[in-house]
């Protein structure tokens, strides 16, 4: 617990009690599966806490992200997608995940953390549209093939106003140039040398 509340605080975040315990309960759950589904290359506790749960609920402060619908494509073991949900309950959050597998670990995760209005898609997200639209953001971290994501991002049936990425400095400048979105100033991720997140508002 304290180990847990030390890296919220290299963050920035707050650490209140339920959520503490809903992190260290995930982290369990993830180690337990993780023998068995390749669910994270990284397997070090502390490690995780920090890339995958800091990393992402340090978007909650510093976009800032709030209220509202969010969809996480390509959400793998459920980051950032869950990590916000447990930050800030009252999002709506949509994990989307083509492998059956994760799937079912993200929806045992749900599960035993009791959280509200987190689904599971299984589903490419480029097979996704107006079933969950309207979004106030769709976010990707480590995803890749930006263009095309950033493409199906800004399509009429999502209806999604901002998007959110955590992504590397080497491809900060790849993604920056495409202009259908209105990039604001990177923000460097704490404890991180080349990450940073990025966010961009919709172009009419």
């Amino acid at each position: 617990m304290a180990v847990i509340r030390r890296a919220l605080e290299e963050f920035q975040l707050p650490a209140y009690d339920d959520q503490v315990l809903q992190i260290q309960q995930y982290i369990k759950i993830l180690a337990a599966w993780n023998d068995k589904v390749n669910l994270t290359a990284i397997r070090d506790p502390l490690d995780i806490l920090y890339r995958h749960f800091g990393e992402s609920m340090f978007a909650g402060i510093s976009v800032p992200i709030e209220r509202g619908r969010l969809a996480d494509a390509g959400t793998g073991a459920g980051f950032p997608g869950l990590p916000l949900k447990i930050m800030r309950p009252g999002l709506q959050v949509f994990l989307i995940e083509s492998s059956i597998k994760k799937a079912t670990f993200l929806a045992e995760v749900i599960r035993e953390l009791g959280l509200k209005e987190a689904q599971v898609l299984v589903r490419r997200y480029e097979e996704l549209g107006e079933e969950i639209a309207p979004l106030d953001y769709v976010c990707s971290r480590a995803l890749g093939e930006y263009s095309k994501f950033l493409e199906w991002a800004h399509c009429e049936a999502l209806a999604a106003k901002e998007v959110v990425l955590w992504i590397s400095a080497n491809d900060l400048e790849e993604v920056q140039k495409i202009q259908t979105w209105e990039w604001r100033e990177p923000i460097p991720v704490p404890n991180s040398m080349r990450r940073v997140l990025l966010m961009g508002t919709k172009k009419p």
